[in-house]
């Protein structure tokens, strides 16, 4: 072997080039090539731009793999990624093929990032839900998880990256919400495993229990049937919002749930029949529900009609009319009459259950009214159902709340209710 050709071999196995000579290429018109060694060149284009490239053969077929540019990619980074190259052809692998594989690969994990798959999901379940409560779970998602968790592929995701997002929430003392956000997070990853995007649910890996502090199980806030005639007096008295007011009168009077109230629509009350026929769409059970009015509520209805009735919601927000007054509102006025801690709206089912209960009216009547869920109602369930007696017994209602408003005491209430339950059960 002659000096001249060991020399040549030598040059390219330590390369030729040199930082020096990198930063000194010389720009010209065209674009043109400087070798290093084993394959590995610089291409200079026509602007001064310096790009690494690596020439190889794989299956007699003549490739380019990019290698990124100069100086972001130095010449010893360049030399190493080429040699990690070679290993990979070595192993009969072909490079360029390999990086495009990781780049597929990497869009379909963004197209299957958990925020992806968790749209995908709650345009799916929204339709069959409450639109206020599907408007709560996507903002409870973007607050609380598509921070920590949107962009991660939801095939990589594991049961500590769960907990993780549940300690974040349950730090800030919203113990509630960690447990709802572990439950939403639970329905998505089963969505995504029916779609085949992922193999398992890591958030039913583990109970809520495992990592949030109990909590005692607790009834809504609601104060003493004794204090009921003082409530009352305080909302005729309330010196805050005229809606406000006939909210917590109404809410007293058919003893609904807070949310089914405030989203009330005037096509919904039929004043001829004394009836207020909530749709299966506005129910938490998602069954129609009807409330007998009595006249004590058509009274309030009426004079709720002089300020809202030209609108479509019975309480209609004070800043967007077509968007109902906010599920805080009757909250925070109980809180303004010096109830906070002690009622909430949701108490007025409590206080109606309760007082009936004691007062003997059937518990199909009762439970057929607070639209409980069909274990708690003896027999088939139908929003119809017994509703010449429960009209009897929210006319009941409304006399005793009007007799509790007169300053009459509970006891003397005991007998005309006995009475009245009697006269319930023989209809």
């Amino acid at each position: 072997m002659s000096e001249t050709t060991t020399l040549r071999r030598t040059r390219q196995l330590k390369g030729q080039l040199t930082d020096l000579k990198l930063r000194n290429l010389e720009t010209r018109e065209k674009p043109y090539k400087v070798a290093d060694g084993n394959g590995l060149y610089v291409l200079v284009s026509a602007t001064g731009l310096r790009a690494w490239r690596w020439k190889y053969r794989f299956a007699r077929k003549e490739k380019v793999l990019p290698l990124g540019k100069y100086p972001d990619v130095t010449l010893a980074e360049a030399r190493a990624a080429r040699d990690e190259a070679r290993k990979k052809l070595l192993a009969d692998i072909d490079p360029a093929e390999e990086r495009r594989d990781a780049k597929v690969a990497l869009l379909v994990a963004h197209e299957n990032s958990f925020e992806t798959v968790a749209r995908a999901w709650h345009e799916v379940w929204a339709p069959t839900k409450h639109q206020r409560y599907s408007e709560d779970v996507l903002v409870r998602l973007e607050r609380n998880v598509f921070p920590v968790l949107g962009h991660k592929p939801v095939s990589q995701i594991e049961p500590k990256d769960v907990v993780r997002v549940m300690d974040l929430v349950q730090g800030r003392g919203a113990t509630d919400i960690a447990r709802r956000v572990r439950n939403t997070c639970s329905q998505i990853f089963r969505y995504a495993v029916t779609k085949g995007l992922c193999s398992r649910n890591p958030a039913a890996d583990f109970k809520p229990s495992d990592v949030l502090p109990q909590r005692k199980a607790e009834n809504h806030a609601r104060i003493d049937e004794a204090d009921l005639p003082e409530l009352l007096r305080k909302i005729e008295a309330y010196e805050g919002s005229q809606l406000t007011r006939l909210a917590m009168k109404l809410l007293a009077l058919t003893f609904v749930r807070t949310s089914e109230l405030i989203e009330a629509r005037w096509n919904e009350i039929d004043f001829d029949n004394a009836e207020w026929r909530i749709p299966a769409e506005r129910m938490k059970m998602k069954r129609p529900h009807i409330v007998p009015l009595a006249p004590k509520a058509i009274e309030v209805l009426r004079t709720l009609q002089l300020i809202s009735g030209r609108f479509e919601l019975l309480f209609p927000g004070e800043r967007d009319r077509k968007k109902p007054m906010s599920n805080n509102t009757i909250l925070k006025a109980l809180e303004r009459m010096g109830y906070k801690g002690r009622m909430t709206g949701h108490g007025f089912r409590g206080l109606a259950s309760t007082a009936l209960y004691e007062r003997q009216f059937p518990s199909d009547h009762i439970e057929l009214q607070l639209a409980h869920v069909r274990g708690k109602v003896r027999g088939a369930y139908d929003h119809s159902r017994q509703l010449p007696q429960r009209r009897k017994m929210m006319e009941f209602w409304a006399d005793y709340l009007d007799s509790c408003l007169s300053a009459r005491s509970t006891a003397q209430q005991t007998a005309p209710a006995e009475s009245t339950t009697q006269e319930c059960e023989y209809v």
